[in-house]
Formats: C-alpha cells, structure tokens, sequence
C-alpha cells in the first residue's frame, strides 16, 4: 500500500498545480478588476504590480494552512487512509468545478469551493465509519466542524448585502463630491479622499493581508489590535500629507490608489487563498510524514494534524507563488471572468452577456417608480444640482472609453479593503470573491451605469453569477461525497479511474474551450466602429456581407439535409448555429451609433447605407431562422417526414442556392464587385424555379398529398426560400448602387 500512497501524492501535487492555475483564473478578478475597468496606468504595469503582491502573498501565506488540515473535519477522527482520500476527492473536485465556472466566465469563491468540497468527502466518509461500525449518526458531529457550513452561507447573504449598499453610498457621495470631472476638484478634495483610500488600504494590507502569515507572533498581533485606532489615525495623517504633495506635483492621486490598492488585494489574495489550491496537497504531505514517524501504519489516527507547529515548506510556498504569477500573465480564463465583472459595472452601453428575466425585469420596475417618488418629494433645483454632477464624459471613440473612471475603481478597491478588513477583525466569515464583486456592482448602480437600456440585462447577470455561488457550495459538497465514498470502496480501481476522468475531462474542456475563443474572434472581427471614410464603408460591408453570406450558406444546406434525413439532434445544432448569427448580426446593430458618429462629415451618407446593408442582413437572417425553426418544430413534434419528391426539389433548391452564395461570398471577399451585375441577372430564374416547385405541391395536395403539416411545410420553406433570394438580390442592388454613388463622388 506504501506504493500507492506515494503515488497519490504525486497525483495530488500535479492535481494542485492545475489547482492553482484554475483558481487564480477565477480570483484574479478581485484585484485586477477595478484597475482593468478604469485603465488607469497600462495593462503591464498593473499585471507587475498584482504580481509583487501575488508572490509576496505567497510566501506570507503559511499560517492559513491550518484550515486544510483541521478546519473543517476533526483530524483525531479520521485514519491516514481516510484523509488521503478525502484530499484526493477534494481536489478532483476543486479543479473540475472552477474549470467550469471558468469557461463559462463566473466568478466564484475558491473558499467556499474548498471548504465545502472538505465538508463533503468528510461527511461521507464519517458517514461510511459509522454505518460499517453499526454506531449512530448523531455521532457526525463529532467528525465535522459542522458550524463552518452554515457560516459560509451566512457569508453570502452579508456579502450581498452589506458589500452591495455600502458600496452604492460611498460612490454616490463620491461622485457628488468629485462629478465625472473628478481633476477640476482633486485639489479641493484629493488629498482627503487620498488619504482616506490609502489608510483603509494599508489598513487592509495590515489586517489582512499578511496578520494570517508565517512571521507574525501572537505578540505582534497582540500589539496591532490593542494600537488600531492609533494606526489608522498615524496613516490618515500621513497619507493625506502624502496625497497633497502628490497633487502639487500633479500627480494623479487616484491612479496612485488603484496601484496601491491592487497590491493589497493581489498580497490578501494569495496569503489567505493559497490555502485554497495548495492547502489540501500540503496537508496529505504532512499526514505522510506522520504515517511514516507512526511506523507506516494506514489505520492511525491523524490527530497530530491539528498541531499549531506544522508549518508548509518554504519551497513549496515558493513554487506555489511562482505558478500564480505565471498563470495571472498566462490565462485566457482569467480574462473571461474580469470581462464579466467589467462588462457587468461598465458605464458604457454595448453588447449584454445575461438575458433578462422576470425577476430582474420586477427588481428594475420597482426601482423607477422608487425612484420617481423620490424626485417628486426632492426639490427640483436639488435635483438639477445633484444630476450635474453625474453629466458624462463624452467620447468620441468606443475604444477611448473605459468600463468605469479612477473615481470608481478607487471607491471599489477602498470599500472593498475596508469592509474585509473589518470582517476579518470582527471576525465575520466575509468572502473576498463576494465583496469585490458586491461592491463594484454597488458602485455601478449608485454611478447610474445601470440605466433603463441595460438595468434589467445587469440585474439578471448579478443573480446569475450570487445563484452560482451557491450552486458552488452544493456541487463542491455533493460531488466530493459521491467521489470519496468511491475511492473508499473502489480503492486502486477506483483511482486509477478518477485520474483518467479528470485527464479526459480537462483535455475536452481545454478543446471546447479554444473552440468557443476561435468563434468569438471571428464574431468580433464583425464589429468595427472606427470607420470614417466612404471607402472604409464600402470594405467593412464587403467583409459583413461576406461572413454572414457564407454562414447562411452552410446553415440552409444542414437544415436540408437534416431535415431529409428526421435528424432531430443534428436540426438542434442548427438552432444554436442561427441563435449565434442572429446575435452576430444583432451585436452589428447595436454599433451603429458609434458607428456614425465616427463618419467623417463628407463620408455621413454612408450611414444611411450602412443601415440599410445591416436591414438586409437582419431580413436575410430572418428568413433562414424561419426555415430552421420550422424545419426542427417539425421533426420535434413528430410529423410526418417530407416525402422523397420534395426532399429531391429542395436539394435541388439547396444547389441553386448555395451556388448563389458562394458566389456573392466570393466577390465580396475577393473585392471582385464587378460580379455583382451577373449575379443579378439570375434572380428572375431562381424565383421562377420557386414559383414551379409551389405549383407543383399545390398539384399534389389535388391528387396524392395527404399530410396538411407536410405542405404547410413545405410551403413555408419555398416562400421563405423566396423571400431569402430576394432579400439578397436587394442588397446587392443597393451595394452596387452605392458602390457607383462612391465612385462618382
């Protein structure tokens, strides 16, 4: 047995090691967020800066491994045997679970995961002990610190909550102090604002960020909370003399906090979050060295476990630190889930991840009429007052606009410092993923960057990601039980497996994953709103028409064939493919306002035709969604298959068509217009076509037809067949026409 435990501390170090680089995917959005958002100093000086506090944290990080190895389960309870598996489950459950929220973009609690995942193989094998020793199940609480569980849901509701509006009112009174036109007021209020953001940052650095590491004694510790109060006033004092030198210098005294106040977060991340990667590996090695000083005896207890003076090797804490930062540098995961937290408190407009529902839709009706009573009971000429302070920059180019300004992102790093500070000395179980993310969606609202054009979008998404921190604790739980009980009873077997589950697992992940990026690349190449000439008009619609020609083109002929062939899987698949086309199309749409405000003003007609271009497309895509639709209703609903006649005349069809597109796929990508004119020639001859194939159903309902679904159909699919030919036709009438206009200009 020695030679499997070996090798499960092999497979728990590599399985740490993916650890990290999930989990820090995840959690870099606590502290990269607000610097991101507000693009205050550039992408690499801010991935430095995270970095030194990443790998500082790191190495401070000693002290919080405790928890992995007595936290949550009574040590003294459990067999070496026992807490190897209930590691190896727990870890097999952290890496798939944040893998998942990673490639779907949420940010969730890398704590909560663990903790619960921890809770869950020890309940199960608890459990297993006292069934197979016929005891009573009242005895469980004697394995389990069962208080933690409740404490960590108690933590998402005061997250929620406190981290929300606390947040939304130290914005609201920010921006009524500094406007969105926060320079022309700094050297009013700058060095008290300063000085108030970098004391409760330093605070945060204080008591929490390194009060958990190696070096600091009781003694120590004992010091700083018996001198709070006398810190924080010292650090206002002097921060707030710092700050004025600064804006005498000109200096921007919020860029200076948005640096300082990403080192704390990324420093607390990685002295307090380490545990949550490298906690359980560590662990399962010291339970090694114990088994081994025991005489290699698999059926010890593992009470020394819980021993204060089991300290991590300085080492592994290194590789640990060093893995964090080269995956902060390396990970498209990571960027995914800050997008979602930008995207989320962005000020600006632009394409919505979440779709609304009804109880967002509710949460937002409520708000405007909430609103509305208060401006009827506010004087008008405070309310003048108080909306001038949140008149708007205007930019004239998307790309020059960031998601939120410095006055923002400083709030959000300031109340988020202070709040888990706070919670850390009361010691209230608060969550640094819940917090951060709380108060930038607090600090988003009380901003007004949730406005009637995108509050119900932002509300469902805020639901979204708080239900999947909940749904992390139920999966951690339920999927680290079944996992544990596995390997308990499956032993050998049931590894060797597991290992092969996580390797399949993580390999298709990977692969959906650059799969899904390579589709958003090519959807983003369609959108382009820094055009300005006529000529830029004439090329960019060339390549949208093109793109979406072609899409189109591979879609009809799927639904065809899938459609001859009653493959109802296949036809759902199409669904998807036209689901993403009418959003790629819809995105087009929603850039148009950019789009013409970036027209040069000898170049504005092109607007209209621009629009006109984006209407065809819209109908084109309208069309093929009535053919797919239809086409998957009808074999999902059971109905009589179209009969080999019909299926022969719409391949047919299908050949005219895709001949068609291919066609005026290539001339706009090929920049070959003058095609265009021939092209047009052929529209007559394919409407003809159409209009034969309707002549020819209506014949055979008067002689052999006898399914009324089968031809309404049928006849659907011709006519809208119709309409997608002619829909293209007009557009390339148009295209040509402007294209002349252009030339004669």
């Amino acid at each position: 047995m020695e030679q499997i435990y070996i090798v499960m501390l092999i497979a728990l170090g590599v399985l740490a090691a993916i650890d990290l680089m999930v989990g820090v995917a995840n959690d870099a959005v606590n502290f990269l967020n607000a610097g991101i958002g507000s693009k205050a100093v550039p992408y690499k000086t801010l991935m430095i800066v995270a970095s030194i506090g990443v790998a500082l944290g790191a190495l401070f990080s000693s002290g919080m491994m405790e928890i992995a190895r007595s936290g949550i389960f009574v040590p003294a309870m459990f067999t070496f045997d026992d807490v190897m598996i209930i590691f190896l489950a727990v870890m097999v459950t952290d890496i798939l679970l944040l893998d998942i929220f990673n490639s779907l973009g949420f940010p969730t609690s890398t704590t909560v995961s663990i903790i619960f995942s921890l809770l869950g193989g020890a309940v199960s094998l608890a459990l297993y002990k006292i069934v197979t020793n016929d005891g009573d199940t009242a005895l469980l609480s004697s394995y389990i610190n069962t208080a933690k569980a409740s404490e960590i849901v108690t933590s998402i509701l005061l997250s929620v909550i406190i981290s929300f509006t606390i947040g939304a009112l130290v914005m609201y009174l920010s921006r009524i102090v500094f406007s969105f036109h926060f320079e022309k007021r700094t050297k009013y209020f700058g060095a008290i604002f300063g000085g108030l953001a970098i004391t409760f940052i330093s605070y945060f650095i204080l008591f929490k960020g390194i009060k958990g590491s190696s070096f600091m004694t009781d003694e120590l510790k004992e010091i700083m909370k018996t001198n709070q109060v006398y810190i924080v006033l010292g650090n206002f004092i002097l921060w707030t003399i710092v700050s004025q030198i600064l804006i005498a210098l000109k200096q921007n005294i919020f860029k200076i906090i948005i640096v300082v106040g990403t080192f704390a977060l990324a420093l607390a991340f990685a002295g307090n979050d380490l545990v949550n990667f490298i906690g359980v590996p560590i662990a399962a090695l010291q339970s090694h060295d114990i088994y081994v000083a025991g005489g290699k005896d698999a059926t010890m207890l593992m009470g020394q476990l819980a021993s204060t003076e089991l300290k991590a090797n300085f080492w592994l804490l290194l590789l640990g630190g060093a893995i964090m930062v080269y995956t902060l540098w390396t990970s498209k995961k990571a960027k995914e889930v800050i997008k979602t937290g930008v995207d989320l408190s962005r000020q600006s407009e632009g394409s919505e991840k979440f779709d609304a529902n009804n109880l967002s839709r509710i949460i937002v009706r409520g708000s405007i009429y909430i609103g509305q009573i208060f401006n009827y009971i506010m004087p008008k000429a405070l309310e003048i007052k108080i909306d001038k302070q949140f008149d708007q920059r205007k930019y004239k180019k998307k790309e020059e606009q960031p998601a939120f300004d410095m006055v923002r992102a400083s709030v959000n790093l300031m109340v988020a410092s202070i709040l888990i500070a706070i919670g850390t000395s009361l010691k209230l179980p608060l969550s640094t993923t819940y917090v951060t993310f709380m108060v930038a969606m607090g600090t988003s609202f009380a901003d007004r960057a949730w406005d009637r054009e995108s509050a119900v979008y932002r509300v469902a998404g805020v639901f979204n990601v708080i239900g999947g921190w909940f749904v992390t604790a139920f999966a951690a739980f339920t999927t680290t039980m079944i996992l544990a009980f596995l390997l308990k009873i499956g032993k050998v077997f049931a590894f060797v497996a597991l290992m092969i589950i996580v390797g399949i697992t993580l390999y298709k992940s990977g692969k959906n994953y650059l799969a899904k990026q390579k589709e958003k690349e090519d959807e983003e190449k369609l959108k382009r709103e820094d055009i300005a000439t006529i000529k830029e008009v004439i090329f960019e619609s060339s390549t949208q028409i093109a793109k979406v020609i072609g899409k189109v083109n591979s879609l009809y002929t799927d639904v065809v064939n899938n459609l001859g062939l009653q493959d109802l899987s296949k036809l759902k698949d199409n669904k998807k493919k036209l689901k993403k086309l009418e959003k790629q199309v819809d995105d087009l749409k929603g850039n148009v306002y950019y789009f013409i405000k970036n027209l040069e003003e000898t170049s504005v007609e092109g607007s209209k035709f621009y629009i006109l271009i984006l209407g065809y497309l819209q109908d084109i895509v309208q069309s093929i969604g009535f053919i797919t639709t239809n086409s998957y209703s009808h074999v999902n609903n059971n109905h009589k298959g179209l009969k080999f006649n019909q299926i022969k005349d719409l391949k047919q069809v299908d050949l005219q068509v895709s001949q068609l597109f291919k066609r005026v796929q290539e001339s706009f990508e090929n920049n070959e217009l003058h095609n265009l004119s021939e092209i047009l020639k052929e529209k007559e001859e394919l409407l003809n076509a159409i209009s034969e194939l309707i002549q020819k159903q209506i014949e055979r309902i008067r002689t052999t037809e006898n399914s009324p679904k089968n031809s309404k159909l049928y006849f659907g699919l011709l006519l809208e067949t119709n309409d997608l030919i002619k829909a293209t036709m007009s557009l390339l009438e148009l295209f040509q026409d402007f294209e002349q206009y252009a030339k004669n200009k």
